[in-house]
């Protein structure tokens, strides 16, 4: 039985030594000067004029949230998509449930007004 591991072992040692060996190379390679203005953060050629630890409103993280957990909700038609024809009328009212389901809750957060910026 652990002789079936030994694949996944190597596959993990050479995926491991590829990342280091490639940073590795790229510290030894490139040059390393570093100045005041590098690091400095760069907002569309226009000078930052707050500090990027600045307090946003709950809104965004809202927006982000919702965006994350639809986002992660439709992954789920790629399983079903490609199962589809093995799944029947079944898979098919189920999915249609799933996505109803999915509609109404992105009805409410629009209803909410959770989707507005401002």
């Amino acid at each position: 039985m652990p002789q079936n591991y030994i694949p996944i072992f190597v596959f993990l040692l050479v995926a491991f030594a590829v990342a280091a060996g490639t940073l590795i190379i790229a510290k030894m390679v490139r040059p390393s000067n570093p100045e005041k203005v590098k690091g400095m953060a760069y907002e569309c050629g226009i000078e930052a004029q707050e500090g990027s630890r600045q307090r946003h409103t709950v809104r965004f993280y809202i927006i982000a949230i919702l965006f994350v957990v639809f986002d992660v909700e439709t992954i789920f038609l790629f399983p079903w998509a490609v199962q589809f024809k093995l799944l029947g009328v079944f898979g098919l009212v189920e999915m249609l449930v799933f996505l109803g389901i999915l509609v109404l809750g992105f009805a409410w957060v629009w209803k909410k007004g959770a989707l507005e910026w401002i």
